[in-house]
């Protein structure tokens, strides 16, 4: 075998300016998921969203939609970053845009924004999660035939007293509360603001959505700040199948009742060299709650323990569950938390760009957007060996692909680097998706519906 070392590069560097080439062509894959859904379209068609006097002129809605989305699928977390992608002539070619705005016209078109046109944002959003989970595979995002569910809350820390809408948290800082709801790998739909209470839109989010799991199984997760009463009064009505809540507030009634209950109703302990751990159920109606609940109860000891120690899930089970199904079922939420932490970090959505409330809630809304189409494109389009990738790997892997432009008698090729191995998925995709030119005719536009 010979001899494998690291050596001087034996290449020739040549250089090139960006009017020729761009790191950023796998975007042609978001703009092609995005026409298939007709975003573009549904962006041009709501007319609260564009707060241009003169319709002739300056940047539409879904100019600047795409910019802000096209730079956060890119790696970009802010406007200067979707400014230097608006600079990028090749990728405005490849995705049809003709300029690019800076920074300061971005940030003008997010203050212009209103409620109505937030809300329509978030519309749109859970239209596309409507149409991309009818159209994939179920077995790629639904586990066990049913819908996974999940509400969860994070908080935004913002530097400075003058972002609108911001309060103190527990540790006295500044910072906004974005409260989301997720359905399957998607996130339907997210409230930010400086909401005190970290489930305080947990009953307002179900409510509006509800309808979308009402006729099909559901499981919904939610940790302890969804435990008290008055949030636990929302689910029984909210036509969820199954349901289970973190429960390790208020547990000294619970604790007594554990204690009180006969020997024979605890499960056998497990086999040697398994926890010893044992299950039960219980039933309590805590304060503010309508109605009695049910508590799946796990006790144990620890060496050198005298009493036992408990937990408890608040449950709404199926008729085949035990206890111990649905603490099983219920880590699943971890997975679920790994999937808004993926959104912070994936897209870099730490920082709000902008001071006034409604502004921020319009870029979120748009981050939304951006990790949607992200994970569609994933579970619609990559192959089984891919659908484990996190956001960060697409983009990297995916969208940040090479790409060189050059012009022939008549017409201009993009000629696009793809890694080893991935030379056939892109040739179906583009085959498939992606708009196409006759010599010197017009693009034909398969991927359109309008």
């Amino acid at each position: 075998m010979p001899l494998f070392t690291k050596r001087k590069p034996k290449l020739h560097l040549e250089f090139t300016n960006s009017d020729q080439a761009s790191a950023h062509g796998g975007q042609v894959l978001v703009d092609a998921l995005c026409r298939r859904f007709d975003l573009w379209q549904r962006l041009q068609a709501e007319p609260s969203m564009d707060p241009r006097q003169r319709l002739g002129a300056g940047f539409t809605p879904a100019a600047n939609v795409a910019q802000i989305l096209f730079a956060l699928t890119s790696g970009g977390a802010s406007l200067a970053d979707a400014e230097r992608l608006g600079q990028d002539a090749v990728l405005l070619q490849l995705v049809g845009l003709a300029r690019g705005a800076d920074q300061t016209t971005l940030g003008q078109w997010l203050r212009a924004q209103t409620a109505q046109s937030v809300r329509a944002l978030h519309r749109i959003n859970a239209d596309l999660v409507d149409w991309a989970s009818g159209q994939a595979q179920p077995g790629r995002w639904l586990h066990g035939g049913e819908v996974e569910l999940f509400f969860d809350d994070t908080e935004i820390e913002v530097a400075g007293h003058k972002f609108a809408g911001a309060r103190k948290n527990y540790e006295g800082n500044r910072a906004f509360s974005w409260q989301t709801l997720w359905y399957g790998p998607w996130l339907l739909d997210g409230i930010l603001d400086g909401a005190g209470e970290v489930s305080a839109h947990l009953p307002e989010l179900v409510a509006e959505h509800q309808a979308r799991w009402a006729t099909r199984p559901s499981y919904f997760y939610a940790d302890s700040a969804a435990s008290a009463g008055k949030y636990l009064n929302q689910l029984a009505p909210a036509h969820f199948s199954r349901w289970s809540v973190s429960y390790n507030k208020w547990t000294d009634q619970l604790d007594r009742l554990a204690a009180e209950l006969p020997e024979r109703q605890w499960s056998p302990l497990p086999p040697a060299g398994q926890p010893p751990e044992q299950y039960a159920w219980l039933k309590h109606q805590p304060g503010e709650c309508a109605q009695v609940q049910t508590f799946a109860t796990v006790r144990w000891k620890e060496d050198g323990d005298l009493l036992w120690r408990y937990a408890y899930r608040v449950c709404q089970a199926g008729p085949a569950d035990s206890p111990q199904a649905v603490f099983e079922r219920h880590q699943r939420k971890g997975a679920k938390e790994q999937h808004f932490r993926e959104v912070l970090s994936g897209l870099d959505l730490h920082h709000p760009p902008c001071q006034d409330l409604l502004a921020n809630q319009a870029f979120y809304a748009i981050g939304m957007l951006a990790y949607n189409v992200l994970g569609s494109l994933k579970v619609l389009d990559l192959p089984a060996e891919a659908q484990g990738w996190r956001i960060t790997t697409i983009i990297r892997q995916l969208l940040t692909v090479p790409v060189k432009v050059s012009t022939h008698a008549r017409s201009t090729v993009a000629t696009l680097c793809i890694a080893a191995g991935w030379l056939r998925w892109w040739r179906r995709f583009v085959q498939r998706w992606v708009p196409k030119r006759k010599p010197g005719g017009q693009v034909v536009e398969l991927v359109d519906s309008a």
